[in-house]
């Protein structure tokens, strides 16, 4: 993954850790950094556990969206990747994906690769359902 220049990044992870991996050699490109494809589906996987958590059924990506390669991965980095709610709508949520890594013999975090990804709750056919929704707590 080529270095892109992006909106400047922030100093730390925003939303919630969903899952936490280690970048491994079968996972390099022909250059020897990790390959696109394989940190687009560690987040998605991380984006939909997340997702579960508001849809309560199963989902499925329809979009991914504003991605921006900021660093490579390298093998060896561990790869963490946070998630926060975007927007909910009537069958669909987006969720603002980042992944950070943590370099071997380094303390800091970076941020390597976010974007947004959409999945529609869909019932056990496959079709969009509505996501049910908690009301607003009430304060007494």
């Amino acid at each position: 993954m080529a270095e892109t220049h992006a909106a400047p990044a922030p100093a730390a992870p925003q939303g919630e850790l969903s899952i936490r991996t280690l970048a491994m050699p079968a996972d390099t490109n022909q250059n020897g950094d990790i390959f696109g494809g394989w940190l687009l589906s560690q987040m998605d996987l991380a984006g939909s556990i997340f997702a579960y958590k508001t849809t309560q059924s199963r989902n499925v990506t329809v979009a991914i969206d504003a991605m921006t390669f900021r660093k490579p991965v390298f093998v060896g980095d561990v790869v963490s990747v946070y998630a926060s709610t975007v927007r909910v709508g009537r069958t669909s949520i987006t969720v603002h994906v980042e992944s950070w890594v943590q370099r071997r013999n380094e303390s800091n975090l970076i941020l390597v690769t976010d974007g947004n990804y959409t999945y529609v709750a869909i019932d056990d056919h496959g079709h969009p359902q509505p996501i049910q929704q908690e009301p607003p707590a009430t304060v007494v």
